[in-house]
């Protein structure tokens, strides 16, 4: 199966995810919210570098449990067309 290319606005959204998912980090390390996502650091990594700006829904909703952040405020946040250094997730 070959995949299209990603549209410009679906890597900027990858990176407004990546940026989100290191805010809502805070001070705990990759290791421990990927360990307890049940992923590893490295897709962590990914992700938040927006080298992986497409992660699978399992992927979204496990790092989103392990981070307390509603998946629903992560789509809202996601979705936005202005700059991902404005946005925050409501604690």
């Amino acid at each position: 199966m070959v995949r299209t290319p990603l549209t410009p606005w679906e890597r900027q959204r990858g990176e407004r995810f990546g940026a989100l998912l290191r805010q809502a980090r805070g001070d705990r390390s990759m290791v421990e919210i990927a360990a307890a996502a049940g992923v590893s650091a490295e897709t962590l990594r990914k992700i938040e570098t927006g080298r992986a700006p497409t992660p699978a829904f399992f992927t979204v909703a496990a790092l989103a449990a392990a981070l307390e952040v509603s998946l629903d405020e992560l789509a809202a946040a996601c979705a936005q067309d202005s700059d991902y250094g404005d946005q925050a997730i409501p604690a």
